[in-house]
């Protein structure tokens, strides 16, 4: 029953997606003078159509995952008027970039609604530890965050998805920050200790105890241990949660702890894998303040800028997130296709449906605002057969100030096309291997 609700939420959410990016070529199109052949909710075969006097067909069809929009000429070296090659350059990038604009201006409505509701979460210090650098530095309690590292920052999550991709090793922190309407800027060497640790990062709370970062070179890198790990037994005792793993390494904690072996059982892709790990000393970095990441209640004018924020934030992690995988940080092993992401939404149904519905509609809320402007920058990507590719190509168009020939701009588009298939059954089989192996 449960995988049969994840599923129809992934549709309902997919196909929001989908129809949401085609409605924006869609509805360009139309003011751009292209004739629409055939606009439809789903795919397959038609269960219903209606023609329009524009001479566009309107249709329902059986497979629920996202539409169409087929425009007269699209793939063709077709120029009659109406068509889509019959326009002008700047029409034609509009339409083809209008897609990808929809899917941000999507996640923009979907983070007001959820902002609207729930607030956001502004980057401002919560506390600052005594005797620290940064409180020798000048760094005060409600102090906003402005600039880590160079980086802008607007929201807590932004500081944090900055600490996450960039852990702090000693190298001077700068901070940009404002009190009271004044702008400030400070440089400071982060306070550095000798702890016996294991070397693993995680999120305390109530979903499950899952390995979010691993120091190099830490005791449970050697072990075996990778980031995405979920610890589910530590000596002898049941783990299900973030916070029950915290608390069971507090009560551990003495005297002896460096000389304690832990003996954890890790949970990767439904396999169970037993390690040994015994604490070494490694040096802590802290950057000697926390700041907010919880929700606060915002105005119309604060909803409307932080949703914007919010849609900001999402594009930043997507465009990180690729770079990392790019520089090799992140392995293709963790990316997920649609059968992932299904089961992530999945997953984070069945954590969240046990606190009430107006938590697992707003969590997945956040996925489908996340997908949403994933889907907005996957395809603005310079890659053959993607929106991206086309802007690509007629960028070239406008440098060289003639357009491309057809048949080998179709060519490139095939190629393209055929690469993402490649790609695509490459992440569903390794969706699938990661769920039953």
């Amino acid at each position: 029953m449960q995988t049969l609700i994840s599923i129809i939420i992934a549709l309902i959410i997919f196909s929001l997606l989908v129809l949401i990016h085609e409605f924006g070529h869609f509805i360009v199109a139309k003011k751009c003078g292209v004739v629409v052949n055939e606009f439809s909710i789903g795919m397959g075969p038609r269960i219903c159509s209606h023609v329009a006097k524009s001479g566009t067909r309107y249709s329902l069809k059986w497979l629920p995952f996202g539409g169409s929009c087929a425009m007269l000429g699209e793939d063709e070296d077709n120029e009659e008027e109406g068509s889509f090659n019959s326009k002008p350059l700047w029409a034609r990038m509009a339409i083809v970039f209008a897609g990808p604009f929809f899917n941000f201006i999507l996640a923009f409505l979907l983070a007001a609604v959820v902002i609207g509701f729930n607030g956001a979460d502004p980057s401002y210090v919560t506390e600052v530890t005594e005797n620290s650098a940064a409180a020798q530095a000048g760094l005060r309690e409600g102090d906003v965050i402005t600039k880590f590292n160079g980086s802008h920052i607007s929201v807590g999550r932004e500081l944090y998805l900055e600490e996450y991709l960039e852990p702090i090793d000693g190298k001077e922190i700068s901070l940009t920050y404002s009190r009271d309407g004044k702008k400030h800027e400070i440089s400071y060497v982060p306070d550095s200790a000798k702890k016996p640790m294991l070397g693993l990062s995680y999120a305390p709370g109530d979903g499950e105890m899952v390995i979010t970062n691993i120091t190099e070179n830490s005791p449970i890198e050697k072990a075996g241990a990778q980031r995405g790990d979920k610890i589910i037994e530590i000596n002898g005792t049941k783990i299900e949660t973030g916070n029950q793993f915290m608390e069971y390494m507090d009560s551990v904690r003495g005297e002896d702890f460096e000389n304690t072996a832990f003996e954890i059982v890790l949970k990767r892709n439904n396999t169970e894998i037993p390690i040994t790990v015994k604490p070494q000393y490694i040096t802590i970095y802290d950057m000697g303040f926390s700041y907010n990441m919880a929700r606060e209640k915002q105005s119309f004018v604060g909803v409307l800028k932080y949703s914007l924020i919010e849609t900001k934030y999402q594009i930043k992690a997507v465009v990180k997130s690729l770079k990392m995988l790019v520089t090799g940080r992140v392995s293709a092993n963790e990316i997920s296709g649609p059968v992932g992401i299904v089961d992530v939404i999945g997953d984070t149904y069945k954590e969240t449906k046990s606190y009430g519905f107006s938590v697992t509609f707003f969590t997945m809320m956040n996925l489908a605002i996340m997908l949403s402007a994933n889907l907005g920058v996957m395809n603005l990507l310079p890659i053959p057969a993607l929106d991206g590719g086309r802007l690509f190509l007629y960028i070239i168009e406008l440098i060289i100030r003639r357009p491309i020939p057809k048949d080998k701009e179709g060519m490139i588009h095939f190629i393209g096309f055929v690469l993402m298939m490649m790609l695509m059954v490459f992440l569903i089989f390794n969706d699938v291997r990661k769920i039953f192996f």
